[in-house]
């Protein structure tokens, strides 16, 4: 078994490094022979572009280099630094000629005199940091085809490692900046400093923070959950805590499906948690890329073979059937239930009228039939096609897990909302098993969904009213089952609200139902 310690001489010299990033972004060429790298440094320079994406698996083709790959892949925050300097060397001069006169650059012009200010009187001059004069963000892209790592996967060694996970996100935290580079004035001479004392007065004077000086980000913080189908059998799903950036906030909201590409990092404990956790740290990911795994309808981009591919199933002879048995293909029979599931994922029109009053257009669908007849499994893969789909069980659901509950921010300490399992699912559908199993108080918190498709919340100080936009798929076994009523001596009629052990009121919401026996 070969070791895997290495030395310091097996380590890469950083000045052969460098030189191999400012050739790569110099010299490298797309398929049309454009210098990819350089066009997007003068976009930067034009101010039309703020994040350089680097793709390793153009490192790779510029010149097979697979153990430079590996350094970025083991050591990603080093060779950020790496990059971000060389692009500094590189970055061209504006091609548009405009002139941006914004804080930054106002205060950039103000440094400018000043440090030639006290140059002219042989003064010393604080150096600015190359960080704080920056208007772009650089990241990396992993490489095409690499599979998605799964959260139990990641272990201590990938610690600075660039991975990529795959998730459900379950939480999204608001936008807020996050200092990046603070810099301070010195009350005693004036000077500006980019540390905690003033080195040119050496003295421990009062330190004011400029705030237009500084250099702010956008900041959001999101937790991506395991997927289900990641997740053994008696264990409970994992997550990880994901920091995102710049241009990468927004980019996802609660019930997504996401591929998130991003450098792997620990952070110390805070507060009382650090006294009780000693040597033990907390991890997170600073995310470089997120790619959704299912888009929305109005997201999604058809290529010339989908428009294709919807013509020839538009001129069939019954395109309504041939779609409807191509769900749950494996399942035999149902044509009926197939066709109805076909039109709740469809959807009908939803309507604003002119006074403001919204008339929803989703169909929610109650499946109602014996045991073993297939009910779960249509539930299951509806979820998994629908763009956004959640799959949950009466028994094993709460009133508040189907609507939102009300957590303790870790980060702020304040009060949220967490959504539950009909707001993942809005402009989606919710898919409930085993619905006659359910508390009659649990059951009755999706009274308002169904109706009116919000969720209203007066808990802990928090009146809001949340979106749930979603179509209930739910499955139900009945109260008598089918076999008790084709044995009976006499025939009696049943109605179908009586086979359920549930409201009229709440039944009622069902656009359709269906009865599988």
């Amino acid at each position: 078994m070969a070791s895997s310690v290495k030395y310091l001489s097996d380590l890469p010299d950083p000045a052969k490094e460098i030189s191999k990033c400012n050739e790569f972004l110099s010299s490298f060429r797309d398929e049309y022979g454009e210098l990819k790298y350089m066009n997007m440094l003068q976009q930067v320079a034009d101010r039309s572009l703020q994040v350089i994406e680097i793709d390793l698996s153009d490192v790779l083709k510029f010149k097979n280099d697979t153990e430079f790959v590996g350094n970025l892949q083991a050591n990603t925050v080093r060779y950020i630094r790496y990059f971000e300097d060389e692009v500094d060397k590189l970055l061209p001069e504006s091609s548009t000629g405009c002139q941006w006169f914004d804080v930054i650059d106002t205060i950039q012009n103000q440094r400018k005199s000043l440090q030639t200010t006290l140059q002219n009187a042989n003064l010393p001059v604080a150096d600015v940091p190359m960080s704080l004069k920056r208007r772009y963000q650089v990241v990396f892209k992993s490489l095409q085809g690499i599979k998605p790592v799964k959260l139990r996967e990641i272990k201590a060694e990938d610690i600075g490692h660039l991975v990529t996970v795959k998730g459900l996100v379950t939480k999204a935290s608001d936008v807020k900046p996050r200092i990046r580079v603070c810099t301070y004035t010195c009350e005693v001479c004036g000077s500006e400093i980019f540390q905690d004392r003033c080195t040119d007065n050496k003295t421990a004077g009062k330190l004011i923070m400029h705030t237009r000086g500084s250099r702010f980000v956008k900041s959001q913080e999101i937790k991506v959950q395991e997927l289900p189908d990641q997740v053994p059998v008696g264990h409970i799903p994992r997550s990880i805590v994901i920091n995102c950036t710049g241009e990468l906030v927004r980019q996802c909201s609660p019930g997504d499906v996401i591929t998130v590409t991003g450098v792997y990092l620990a952070v110390k404990y805070q507060g009382y948690r650090a006294i009780t956790a000693g040597l033990q740290t907390d991890v997170f990911m600073e995310a470089f890329s997120i790619e959704k795994q299912k888009l929305s309808f109005s997201s999604l981009l058809l290529r010339d073979t989908d428009e294709a591919s919807i013509l020839e199933i538009a001129r069939d002879v019954d395109p309504y059937t041939k779609l409807a048995l191509s769900i749950a293909p494996e399942i035999y029979g149902h044509e009926d239930v197939k066709k109805a599931l076909l039109l709740q994922m469809v959807g009908g029109v939803t309507k604003q009228m002119s006074d403001g009053m919204r008339i929803r257009g989703d169909i929610n669908i109650l499946l109602m039939g014996d045991p073993g007849v297939a009910k779960s499994q249509l539930l299951k893969y509806v979820s998994i096609i629908a763009p956004r789909g959640i799959y949950t069980t009466g028994k094993g659901s709460s009133g508040v897990g189907l609507t939102a509950a009300v957590v303790k921010d870790t980060v702020t300490g304040d009060l949220t909302l967490e959504g539950g399992a009909l707001v993942l699912a809005d402009k989606g559908i919710c898919c409930i098993d085993e619905f006659d199993k359910m508390d009659e108080h649990d059951r009755t918190a999706i009274h308002e969904v169904m109706e009116q498709q919000t969720i209203s919340i007066a808990k802990a100080g928090i009146t809001t009213t949340l979106n749930a936009r979603a179509a209930v798929l739910a499955a139900a076994n009945p109260f008598l089952l089918l076999h008790h009523l084709m044995n009976r001596s006499t025939v009696v009629l049943v109605h179908f609200v009586e086979l359920i052990n549930a409201a009229d009121s709440l039944i009622s919401q069902y656009q359709g139902a269906t009865f599988q026996g």
